[in-house]
């Protein structure tokens, strides 16, 4: 490698993001069929100079090492203001979609894992090689994969680490790209119309959930609205990495997000009851935007391509069928959840969680509501569903293939 290359600090390597952000709007911009099909933003950047670094590594060149240690706040600043939007009496309203939204991802995480055995045992590979491949990486991501891994080592799978990342980075690779074109081609199959439309002028999707009315606000008052946003979701970070500690003490494996995002919605239920914080849900959503649109570009222009392309056959294979068949299960989830246009979004939201993560999900989601407009349902089930029940259930799903499938 030569030694010629740029060493970027965390302030830099986000300030590098944001360029790759912008860099995927250009995209979008001179390429209408990516537009036309819905490509977020963020990933078109990201796998751009993810391209790029690939291109220079197949030439001994390493353009640029970037520092991440900002990385992880920015993804757990975007769950906490998920977690914000997360009310009980939301969640009364629509728990029966919850519910039965959770049920579809469980049931599928169930069908990851067993097409992922299958392709094991095609290749004669260890059965736990299909679950890690599976679920545990595919639904879970890469923090399930690997807090998993060791126990797949002690199954009898052998280079179970190396696994669980390759095959969660090329989840996420796939979930980032393929949901908006999978939901655009059904959107127009079906003629589906978004009847939210003309409910309201184009505002943040959080306002339409909440049913809060925006009004006009001074300088000094929205000042004072972004500050108290922002201390909130910093307090409730800090709060939420003892909630993390209390999960690891009772033994349970949850993403790092899980704390801070209870103590988000907790914040917000009270705020509910009491009035007392007073939250300006839009600035929040706002900002929960801005952390997903920065997190998804570090993230993905930091993956390391010639790894996935270097990949076995197996998990090839493995990989093909799988996005071929969560594709083919949007169309069962589009008519489940009710046939109209948030549950074709909803679609978008489940390709993206169950093939990468839910930051992909939202990204996805986000992309189709800048172009068909709002979704208010599918902004409240799918990151309940995504950024916290699933995790629960795929640990049990992920543990329950370990010690009761035969080896």
């Amino acid at each position: 490698m030569t030694s010629q290359m740029i060493e970027l600090d965390a302030v830099q390597t986000v300030a590098f993001g944001g360029l790759a952000l912008f860099a995927g709007y250009a995209l979008t911009r001179a390429i209408p069929v990516l537009r036309r099909y819905n490509l977020p933003e963020p990933v078109l950047g990201g796998l751009l100079f993810a391209l790029l670094a690939w291109w220079g590594q197949s030439r001994g060149t390493q353009f640029y090492q970037l520092d991440t240690s900002l990385q992880s706040p920015l993804m757990i600043a975007f769950f906490t203001t998920i977690g914000v939007n997360a009310s009980l009496s939301l969640l009364k309203v629509s728990g029966r979609q919850v519910a039965l939204f959770l049920l579809l991802a469980s049931g599928f995480a169930v069908m990851q894992n067993l097409v992922g055995i299958g392709v094991a045992s095609l290749f004669g590979l260890h059965p736990m090689f299909g679950v890690l491949a599976g679920s545990a990486t595919l639904t879970g991501g890469p923090a399930t994969g690997l807090a998993f891994a060791p126990m797949f080592e002690a199954a009898g799978l052998q280079g179970a680490e190396s696994i669980a990342v390759t095959a969660a980075m090329a989840g996420i690779i796939c979930g980032g790209v393929i949901g908006g074109p999978a939901v655009t081609v059904l959107i127009r199959r079906f003629g589906i119309v978004n009847h939210n439309a003309g409910r309201q002028a184009p505002t943040p999707v959080a306002d339409v959930v909440s049913g809060n009315v925006i009004h006009e606000e001074t300088d000094s008052a929205r000042e004072f609205n972004a500050l108290k946003c922002i201390v909130l979701l910093l307090l409730a970070m800090w709060a939420g990495s003892w909630v993390g500690r209390g999960f690891q003490a009772l033994g349970l494996t949850l993403p790092a997000y899980i704390g801070a995002m209870l103590v988000g919605a907790a914040l917000r239920n009270i705020d509910d009851y009491t009035g007392w914080l007073r939250l300006p849900v839009h600035t929040i959503e706002l900002i929960g935007n801005v952390c997903l649109a920065l997190f998804l570009a570090v993230a993905l222009m930091n993956l390391r391509l010639w790894e996935l392309a270097g990949m076995g056959l197996p998990l090839l294979v493995n990989l093909v069928l799988q996005v071929g068949l969560v594709a083919l299960f949007v169309a069962p989830v589009f008519w489940l959840m009710g046939r109209d246009y948030d549950a074709a979004v909803m679609g978008g939201g489940f390709i993206g969680f169950m093939l990468g993560t839910t930051a992909n999900a939202m990204a996805v989601m986000r992309t189709l509501v800048q172009r068909y407009g709002i979704a208010p349902r599918a902004f409240l089930v799918a990151p309940l569903v995504g950024a916290f029940f699933i995790d629960f259930s795929n640990a049990l799903i992920i543990t329950g293939f370990i010690n009761f499938w035969p080896h």
